[in-house]
């Protein structure tokens, strides 16, 4: 499978793209190429170094320009800011192959006096995962995921996150492509809430998780249902 991380430089790309190449080929992406093919070539010696002889690492790890591995990606990861999604995905919307699935770990969350706030609760706007749909249809490839992990827990290949990650889909094969990749992350459970009109509920966890670590000292949280 090829897994691309649209803004794959940040620190979830670089997690997922050391937990993915194992089996997979990821390709990381940026606005500009050679910023996107330094990062993926520092990723693939980071995995080489954490997994060690005993590892097989089947897949790889590259780096191109957003539009380019866009066409190419049988996943395509959205990590970018909730801001971004009106130019992002304006941009690769006419690029994506029909069958390839876009995941959406947008949260649209900004910083206040008093901690984190969601910004659909507070601005009447919309949820990271609609935008999404609205600017990538059909609605039906789009998945919601992936908002609470901690990129820190991700990043390191020895680590178990032992946490859940929340789904949203109208599609069920598109949520059962998505619920094994996330599989393949050591101690990652995927967990299924239903439509995507509901990722409201996944998306505004990390802001909570956030004001929640600062003001109890915890540090690098999850969600994990018991």
């Amino acid at each position: 499978m090829k897994i691309g991380i649209v803004g794959g430089t940040g620190g979830m790309g670089e997690g997922f793209a050391m937990r993915w190449c194992v089996k997979h080929d990821v390709i990381v992406g940026s606005r500009e190429a050679q910023k996107a093919k330094e990062a993926a070539a520092n990723y693939m010696n980071a995995a080489k170094q954490a997994y060690g002889p005993n590892v097989n690492i089947a897949g790889s790890i590259t780096g191109d320009d957003n539009i380019s591995l866009a066409k190419q990606s049988d996943v395509l990861i959205l990590s970018i800011p909730y801001e971004f999604i009106e130019d992002t995905c304006g941009r690769l919307a006419s690029e994506v192959r029909p069958d390839c699935i876009v995941v959406s770990p947008i949260v649209p969350m900004t910083r206040t006096d008093n901690g984190f706030v969601y910004i659909p609760l507070e601005q009447s706007k919309k949820t990271a995962g609609e935008w999404v749909a609205d600017k990538m249809s059909p609605r039906s490839r789009i998945v919601s995921a992936f908002h609470t992990i901690s990129e820190m827990k991700l990043k390191n290949v020895a680590l178990s996150l032992d946490a859940d990650t929340f789904i949203c889909g109208d599609d069920a094969n598109a949520v059962a492509k998505l619920s094994e990749l996330a599989s393949e992350v050591t101690g990652l459970r995927p967990v299924y809430l239903g439509p995507l009109s509901l990722t409201y509920q996944a998306e505004v966890l990390t802001p909570m998780l956030l004001n929640a670590a600062k003001r109890n000292k915890m540090k690098n949280p999850g969600v994990k249902l018991t």
